[in-house]
């Protein structure tokens, strides 16, 4: 299993514009629909990664419990179908209901948003405050699928939470980690090893 972790995009990037097909629905998702959001959070997931695998379920839990709050929350998935047809977006509306998910989860075919999120791994997290400046990145928690480690969430949701109430990013920000992106080839990022 490789551990790729996150490249950690610099604190303040504005949150990128987005246009992308929620399979499950057909509709097209924008940035521009969460504009009554408190904060929005971006995830990078992919179908078959052992990584995003493990916390799932609490994925699906942390997305309805921060909704509540008035925290957006939406799922992304750009690997190249081509070669991990595990990861199509036939796939992805079988994952989204068998997790549960309540959030959009969209297609990134041509790879840009994750490219402008400087994406490395699946799972990868990205919070943007109310006013779309990132102010976290990096892992859900310190659970991993060979630790004993519990899935909780608590690096997210400690983030989120200042983000609701006001306060600047919070101090410790560790990378997420987690299978590499599968670039469609010649697309690869010159982050990408």
């Amino acid at each position: 299993m490789a551990r790729t972790p996150s490249t950690m995009l610099d604190l303040g990037t504005p949150a990128p514009d987005f246009a992308l097909p929620d399979p499950r629905t057909g509709a097209v998702v924008s940035l521009s629909d969460f504009d009554d959001a408190s904060a929005l959070v971006v995830m990078v997931l992919s179908n078959h990664c052992p990584f995003v695998k493990h916390i799932a379920d609490e994925l699906a839990s942390f997305g309805r419990q921060y909704a509540e709050r008035g925290v957006a929350t939406v799922g992304i998935c750009a690997n190249d179908v081509e070669r991990y047809p595990d990861d199509s977006p036939e796939k992805m509306v079988e994952e989204a209901d068998l997790r549960g998910y309540t959030f959009p989860y969209l297609y990134d075919a041509g790879q840009e948003v994750v490219r402008a999120l400087r994406a490395a791994c699946t799972p990868d997290f990205y919070l943007f405050d109310r006013d779309r400046r990132l102010v976290y990145r990096g892992q859900f928690d310190a659970s991993r699928p060979s630790l004993p480690t519990p899935v909780t969430g608590e690096d997210l949701r400690a983030a989120c939470d200042a983000a609701l109430a006001g306060d600047g990013p919070i101090e410790e920000q560790l990378p997420s980690l987690g299978c590499n992106i599968k670039w469609k080839p010649g697309n690869e990022p010159e982050w990408f090893a």
